[in-house]
């Protein structure tokens, strides 16, 4: 029997020397922040392409194929910012199933080159490849080999990854209570400002204690009726604010509290860190579990994680449920079509919203506001029960 072939997951030509690689990877809320600290601490050049808006959007649509989803289109964007500005090796991320992820980087890598571009590209398979393979990785792209730039710059990266989360879910909590409009919101982009200059390990590892403390100096209403609502869907768009035009501050404005089902320290630690190590049931576990009744297995994507998310509030006295995906997304497009008999049987009101670049911001905050009505109506009339 022959041995089977080692699966080689980069994509490297190895003809730009290390010490010359400038290194980007596409935008997706705030990852900037942790991986930038990584790269420098594996003593390597990076390119941070501008936040996403709608020259991006333009410019992936310009030169993407239609009918595409909008996340490839961004990334694309991404790329090309950043290959504009210098960079000559690209970082992407795949995954498996029906997702079109798992196709994004050699798309883009061929649209890329047509475009006349001339770089490496490094492909992560997060599903598959583990800490080892990841190490393996960035070492293609960094030849770095002195273990404490690992361990330093994987450890403040996942610091910094846990920091911004820890943030984000008090801001989520703060906001819709706060006595003066802002607090929280200011709050947090002092303390994002705080994490992206820290380079020290130690301070890192006391910094989500300090955010605590400062979001606990915040005026809020406590008596302040705030209904609960569970954001759940595809991946980039429930992380990135200018793709779900930033859906978890208009409901925090709204008086409603958000919890994002997916985070991102959460998902990169049980992707990397063994399972023996991992310590707790995982976000797909549990909601393979909950969504038992509904989807037997995942099929890609974040499919089964909306179904199983959609479940678990039902049966843990969330008010509502905003799904989140892009046009043409395979995964979710069967997840949509679960939800309203799950709706029903579960007597859980789901709201599911499709994003693409022709998604325009007022009739999408009029059904917002609609669904907030409407949990708010349920819940006042289970309180009088």
């Amino acid at each position: 029997m022959k041995k089977p072939k080692q699966i080689d997951l980069t994509q490297l030509e190895d003809k730009i020397a290390a010490k010359d690689r400038i290194i980007a990877w596409p935008r997706m809320g705030r990852i900037d922040i942790p991986l930038k600290a990584l790269i420098s601490n594996l003593g390597s050049k990076y390119i941070i392409p501008p936040q996403n808006n709608n020259e991006a959007l333009e410019l992936g649509v310009k030169n993407s194929m239609e009918g595409i989803c909008l996340p490839y289109k961004l990334n694309l964007a991404n790329y090309i910012m950043a290959l504009e500005s210098g960079a000559n090796t690209l970082m992407m991320f795949q995954a498996p199933g029906s997702c079109r992820l798992g196709n994004y980087t050699k798309m883009a890598q061929k649209t890329l080159k047509e475009m006349g571009y001339k770089f490496d590209m490094v492909i992560f398979d997060m599903y598959k490849s583990k800490m080892k393979q990841t190490l393996q990785a960035f070492w293609h792209v960094t030849r770095c080999i002195n273990p404490w730039k690992y361990y330093k710059g994987f450890s403040i990266g996942f610091a910094k990854f846990f920091a911004i989360d820890t943030a984000e879910r008090l801001l989520f909590y703060t906001r819709p209570r706060e006595i003066h409009r802002g607090d929280a919101e200011e709050c947090y982009n002092k303390w994002l400002e705080k994490v992206d200059e820290t380079n020290s390990l130690w301070e890192m590892r006391n910094i989500k204690k300090k955010i605590k403390e400062d979001f606990e100096k915040i005026g809020v209403n406590k008596g302040r009726e705030v209904p609960k609502v569970y954001l759940t869907g595809e991946f980039f768009v429930l992380l990135d604010p200018y793709t779900n035009q930033n859906i978890e501050k208009e409901l925090g404005e709204m008086g409603v509290e958000v919890e994002r089902q997916i985070m991102f320290s959460d998902w990169l630690e049980h992707v990397l860190k063994p399972s023996l190590f991992y310590g707790k049931e995982s976000h797909r576990e549990r909601s393979v579990r909950y969504a038992s009744d509904y989807m037997k297995r995942a099929i890609g994507g974040e499919c089964i994680e909306t179904i199983g998310d959609c479940v678990y509030a039902a049966k843990h006295g969330i008010d509502g449920v905003i799904h989140l995906s892009p046009f043409s997304c395979m995964p979710e497009i069967v997840a949509q079509n679960i939800l309203p008999k799950l709706s029903k049987a579960e007597n859980l009101p789901i709201l599911s919203l499709v994003l693409d670049e022709q998604t325009g911001k007022a009739g999408y905050i009029t059904r917002i506001e609609a669904f907030v009505d409407l949990i708010k109506r349920k819940k006042m009339k289970q309180q009088k029960v």
